[in-house]
């Protein structure tokens, strides 16, 4: 957007520069032509009543006198012929020139000579100029002028030299001005662009400055910072919400759960199978507060200076941690790659999140499967990932994996739809991510990027 708008801005200055300079160099090309043909028309009258003085009295010395003299001082010829076309004086010009013929043709017959051309700084050469000698229908001869151009074509080439410089200076304030206004009324856009996405990433109480800008830009600035209060204290208040509703159910919870216990030797033989059922129900109770209360934990993770995790140790750890669960199933797990890394993330929520990946590859998998655990480092970013030979996702369900309380259509009731939500949450509040993919032929392979320690 910033470069459109530049382009629009300096071709209109550019197009409004040009409509003042391009009628100002040909004007003054036409004024220094206009000076020139004045200057020499008024040597001409001269010259021309000098020759009709000499006509009147037969005495051409003076008008002769004053040819030569001209002629030498400015190097310009200079003819004078009478009626019939003979000369009268001839100084650097001859009335046999050819280009001379037509021109005296016609001053003869009392009609004036044709306009030269407009002086540029390119020309060269000479101006003809001719001019009847008498007056109305009496012509008793002509004067012919020729007028070097090159000086006037130096002035003119001086002046077009002014004027470029003076256009390539406007030119230079109007980029200036056209940067200037671009920023003035596109930084506000970009700070806004970045409060969205930062909004839009789940960034806690992004502003933007509103006191720079156009005056729309300012009120739009304005109200974003108000939504995104609002926004942040709907969410804030919706986390309050969870956290205090598992925090207070779990003192029931506990009470129920004692009761229940209590009743484990007072049940009889025929109502066992419905008495384990409530036990197991109890048991679904407590971990789905846990698990909201660990979300609610999740959305509100704050990073201590100094927080950092180690990923080779940490891996290892909480592999061997798993293994014991993996084999009681049938499974195993397997570290295969893992380079040196320190992620800014804690240790604790590091091993929530491990914990969450190989429970679910171990309980999901099936019988038999092998989950593997690789770490890798690549431009500043290490990754993660947690595979398995199992069944998988398909592309939709995949999608909707980290949505909270969502499971699997075949998992049954086992699972509160929680694990994946809050590793996401743990992820994305370090700025990382995490992704789900698809391991040929079959199996699930989840990936989760963190930046680096900052060195």
């Amino acid at each position: 957007m910033r470069t459109r708008l530049l382009v629009v801005l300096l071709v209109l200055s550019a197009a409004a520069l040009a409509g003042f300079a391009w009628p100002l160099l040909t004007s003054t090309a036409a004024a220094r032509t206009q000076q020139l043909v004045i200057s020499r028309t008024a040597e001409l009258d001269r010259f021309a009543a000098l020759a009709q003085q000499a006509g009147d009295t037969g005495d051409t010395a003076q008008v002769s006198a004053e040819v030569r003299a001209y002629s030498e001082l400015y190097n310009e010829g200079v003819l004078v012929v009478d009626a019939r076309k003979r000369p009268v004086v001839e100084a650097g010009l001859k009335a046999d020139d050819p280009s001379l013929m037509s021109l005296l043709d016609g001053a003869l017959r009392n009609q004036p000579g044709p306009a030269p051309a407009v002086i540029k700084p390119w020309s060269s050469g000479d101006v003809l100029l001719v001019r009847p000698v008498g007056a109305g229908t009496r012509v008793a001869g002509a004067v012919a002028l020729r007028a070097s151009v090159g000086a006037a074509a130096s002035d003119v080439a001086h002046d077009w030299l002014l004027i470029v410089l003076g256009a390539l200076v406007a030119a230079l304030l109007f980029v200036l001005l056209a940067l200037v206004v671009s920023r003035w009324v596109l930084r506000p856009l970009a700070q806004l662009e970045k409060g969205v996405r930062a909004l839009a990433a789940g960034e806690r109480h992004p502003h933007v400055p509103a006191r720079a800008g156009p005056r729309e830009l300012r009120a739009l600035g304005a109200s974003f910072n108000q939504m995104s209060d609002a926004v942040d204290e709907a969410a804030e208040q919706q986390r309050r919400l969870v956290a205090d509703a598992s925090h207070q159910m779990r003192n029931p919870m506990a009470a129920l759960r004692l009761r229940v216990d209590s009743l484990a030797d007072q049940v009889r033989p025929d109502g066992q199978a419905t008495y384990r059922g409530c036990v197991g129900e109890v048991e679904r109770m407590e971990s789905l507060l846990d698990g909201l209360f660990a979300l609610a934990s999740a959305e509100n993770v704050k990073l201590a200076p100094g927080e950092a995790s180690d990923v080779p140790a940490l891996l290892w750890e909480r592999s061997d941690a798993w293994k014991a669960a993996a084999a009681a199933v049938g499974s195993r797990i397997c570290v295969s790659v893992v380079d040196p890394a320190r992620v800014s993330m804690p240790d604790s929520e590091l091993a929530q999140v491990l914990d969450v990946l190989l429970d679910n590859a171990i309980k999901y998998a099936g019988p038999g499967a092998r989950v593997e655990v690789t770490g890798t480092v690549d431009h500043e970013i290490a990754t993660i990932t947690v595979s398995d030979n199992g069944p998988g996702l398909s592309a939709d369900d995949r999608a909707r994996a980290t949505l909270r309380f969502w499971r699997a259509g075949d998992a049954g009731a086992e699972g509160t739809g929680l694990g994946l939500a809050i590793a996401e949450r743990l992820v994305t509040a370090r700025g990382g991510r995490m992704r789900l993919d698809e391991v040929a032929p079959h199996g699930l392979a989840v990936h989760v990027t963190l930046p680096l320690e900052a060195s």
